[in-house]
């Protein structure tokens, strides 16, 4: 896929990037470079390949999908400077 330089142009302004007139057929040449190699990236066999999380060979750490969290209202009250009936009391502040 070749970009022409109106495309770079238009492409300039949506980035909002400012790019003289005479830089234009450059960028035009760089951005057609990096379409043809993501062209050729699309060509590449990738069936049966899994995702990666990085280029060394790590696996992410998991933890069982169980609740934890109960019956400690107390110790999250202890941490409120004032708590009344198990809630948090906060000051009224519309009248």
């Amino acid at each position: 896929m070749s970009i022409d330089i109106d495309t770079a142009r238009k492409v300039a302004k949506l980035a909002r990037i400012r790019v003289e007139e005479a830089a234009l057929p450059k960028l035009a040449e760089q951005l057609s470079g990096i379409l043809g190699f993501m062209e050729q990236l699309n060509e590449v066999d990738v069936t049966g390949v899994e995702p990666m999380v990085s280029v060394t060979p790590m696996r992410l750490a998991r933890r069982a999908d169980v609740v934890t969290d109960g019956n400690q209202q107390a110790a999250v009250l202890a941490n409120a400077p004032d708590a009344r009936e198990g809630f948090f009391a906060v000051p009224k502040v519309v009248e």
